[in-house]
């Protein structure tokens, strides 16, 4: 049985499943182009047909509506695929972060309950080291060492099988995200609220059928919505697999990209990229970015190296993504210098609120938590019902996030109630990090900040205060993180201090006091 638990409001039984999106794609459109994946093009028919297949592959394998499907693997079309033929069958597909090590894999597999596991070339290895309970079955994407099957012989082998029909509030994917427990909880998307996300997204972007999207988001990431935004307004996908700023210009070039959405870092690097004068950017239209707000510099560099492309912010979380928007007029010649800060305003058919503890909305200007409301948001957490319902309350979803909303509507993230640090456009969970580092003998007591990183925008620190003639360095501390910890949470930096850390009187660590402290240009030395 399907858990269902936290449901913001109850938007109906009628049918808003993914596949309608493809079925109309193959339909409007079935010798356009729909997807690019190096050597491998499809059309919008092939594909759906590819789907088809695959669905009546899987179900020959036992998976039936409801069950749990993880995917470990990189950008591809067999990934696309997967996700799709999952959703036309009416099972969860629960995408896995590539960049986790194998116990944190291990943890939201057994979590999950997921019996089948999808993976991709690279991870033959890992796929091994995961068989066993719950995982019974592993397929590859492809020929791989170590896997049961592939797609490839799935599809072959199968007619096409008939879509199953999904509700709005059917359970589409658990995505997992880090949480105050230290634990990750698995954040769950119906087919409705993903739908919505899509649509919403389509009307900001103004995006159509002659859309050209790269993903340069991975696609276990719900910021590489590109999977749902494209397929609704049957454009072209192109994947590829390496998501660094040199790739991305050359798929740009030789594909003729027309939008893509990435994080600012790579904005700035595309903009500071050598023989970007040599480059054929012509039918670049938009590089939307989040994550974090874009710093002056950066903007100014891109706005002058890349004046014929717009830019947009999105804000979201994996809980409610793609809340609010920056849009491109905001970031035009001219534009204003702090509504470059904000994250914009709420987007089309959304609300956003800033509240105090009560959780009566404050006055413009003040401080306070940011909430929102709309179709876009999770069902839950799942098998955390407590946790759901302290996070929706009253159909809203309460972020964790603090800041405040200006005279216009404009929204400003100034801290993280959570402690959530955004290095690279990754989450990072102090809590998850410090329940790992206070293992290590040496450490007394740690402390786990953000502070600013002109690469990553943000870096992960660690300030620790150690046992009685302990030691510990910076190359000790990662080699040790690193056996339990995927390499973008480890700390980069570390500060041991003789003090005990600033506690307040219910000896709660101060970390924006640590913040304060460690975020001058002095402290970053040793990273």
């Amino acid at each position: 049985m399907v858990l269902r638990c936290g449901k913001p409001a109850d938007r109906g039984r009628d049918p808003i499943e993914l596949i309608q999106a493809l079925r109309r794609a193959a339909a409007t459109r079935p010798h356009h182009t729909a997807m690019i994946d190096g050597p491998d093009v499809y059309t919008w028919a092939q594909v759906a047909d590819r789907v088809a297949r695959l669905s009546a592959g899987f179900a020959s394998l036992g998976i039936r509506r409801g069950d749990r499907v993880a995917i470990l693997a990189n950008n591809c079309a067999a990934y696309y695929h997967s996700l799709y033929a999952l959703f036309g069958m009416g099972a969860v597909a629960v995408p896995l972060n590539t960049r986790l090590a194998l116990p944190e894999l291990r943890v939201q597999l057994e979590d999950a309950g997921a019996r089948v596991l999808l993976i991709g070339e690279g991870y033959s290895a890992q796929g091994e080291s995961l068989r066993g309970a719950p995982v019974d079955h592993i397929v590859g994407f492809g020929e791989l060492a170590g896997v049961d099957t592939h797609i490839e012989h799935l599809i072959a082998a199968h007619e096409p099988a008939a879509f199953a029909v999904c509700g709005n509030q059917d359970l589409a994917g658990i995505f997992y995200t880090g949480g105050t427990t230290g634990l990750p909880k698995g954040v769950m998307h119906s087919h409705g609220s993903l739908h919505a996300m899509a649509a919403n997204l389509i009307m900001q972007l103004k995006l159509d059928e002659d859309g050209v999207v790269l993903h340069s988001a991975p696609m276990f990431h719900l910021a590489d919505f590109a999977i749902f935004v494209v397929t609704m307004v049957a454009g072209t996908h192109v994947l590829i697999r390496q998501l660094d700023d040199r790739s991305l210009l050359d798929a740009i070039e030789q594909y003729g990209v027309t939008h893509s959405f990435t994080v600012p870092v790579i904005i700035d690097r595309i903009a500071r990229s050598p023989d970007l004068a040599n480059r054929d950017l012509s039918r670049l239209k938009v590089l939307g970015y989040g994550g974090a707000p874009m710093p002056w510099g950066t903007y100014l560099h891109a706005r002058e190296k890349l004046p014929s492309v717009d830019f947009i912010q999105g804000f979201g979380m994996t809980e409610m993504p793609s809340i609010s928007f920056l849009s491109r007029r905001y970031h035009r010649h001219a534009a204003n210098p702090e509504k470059l800060k904000s994250a914009g305003v709420a987007g089309y058919g959304y609300e956003l609120r800033v509240v105090d503890e009560t959780g009566a909305e404050v006055p413009r200007g003040q401080f306070g938590e940011i909430i929102g409301r709309g179709d876009n948001l999770m069902l839950g957490y799942w098998n955390r019902p407590e946790e759901t319902q302290a996070a929706l309350r009253d159909g809203w979803m309460y972020s964790g996030d603090a800041g405040f909303m200006d005279e216009d509507g404009f929204i400003y993230i100034t801290d993280r109630l959570k402690d959530m640090i955004v290095t690279g456009g990754e989450n990072v969970y102090s809590i998850e990090v410090e329940n790992v580092l206070s293992a290590h003998p040496s450490v007394h007591e740690c402390a786990v900040i953000g502070v600013p990183d002109e690469k990553w925008g943000e870096r992960v620190h660690a300030v620790v205060t150690l046992v009685p003639d302990m030691t510990l360095g910076r190359d000790e501390m990662i080699a040790f993180c690193r056996q339990s910890l995927a390499g973008y949470k480890i700390p980069r930096s570390l500060e041991v201090i003789a003090t005990p850390l600033p506690r307040n009187g219910a000896g709660k660590v101060l970390k924006g006091d640590l913040r304060k402290q460690h975020c001058s240009p002095a402290s970053s030395a040793d990273g």
